[in-house]
């Protein structure tokens, strides 16, 4: 079963360790308050401040959950985050990222982030199921799953609003394979 300690993860472009107090710093809060970053985020909906950003941090502390810092192996500037929800009982994990750096968009970082995280997720004992979520207007997000292997698993008509117009929320899954 997944431990508190989550290692040191290589990518190919990127480089996937916990996140710290000292990343909560002006760029990263910059991200969560940039419309352009958070657009299709409810984070949208939220002002963060080093504050919330300490508090969201020691959220994670002591449930088996993860948040991770995603750095480039080139310098080591953190380019986002990844969040991973454990259900213990039910062998299941839900994953998130967020690519704040937009200097690296559409350049892989994301993708390399998202896989290295999956694949070693999907490998360790008691994952039987790894979920993710996004709304139907989040193109990059799909591909992103999609490339990843995942498959559409559901779909909450309308639920969620972008932009004053309601869009569909897509779930997907990916099994372990023993």
């Amino acid at each position: 079963m997944l431990s508190d300690e989550m290692p040191l993860l290589f990518g190919e472009k990127v480089l996937l360790r916990p996140f710290t107090q000292a990343d909560i710093d002006d760029r990263y809060i910059g991200w969560l308050n940039d419309p352009a970053v958070v657009r299709l985020s409810n984070q949208r909906f939220r002002k963060h401040d080093r504050e919330s950003s300490m508090r969201y941090l020691s959220s994670f502390s002591g449930t088996g959950n993860f948040f991770l810092s995603a750095r480039a192996m080139s310098d080591h500037r953190q380019l986002g985050t990844l969040t991973a929800y454990l259900s213990l009982h039910h062998g299941t994990i839900d994953v998130g990222i967020m690519i704040g750096d937009k200097s690296v968009w559409g350049q892989g970082y994301g993708q390399d982030a998202w896989n290295t995280l999956t694949i070693w997720l999907l490998k360790q004992k008691g994952i039987r199921k790894l979920t993710a979520g996004t709304t139907s207007v989040n193109y990059g997000m799909i591909k992103l799953m999609e490339r990843s292997g995942m498959t559409l698993e559901a779909v909450r008509k309308e639920q969620e609003l972008v932009a004053g117009v309601p869009v569909d929320l897509l779930y997907y899954a990916k099994f372990r394979q023993d």
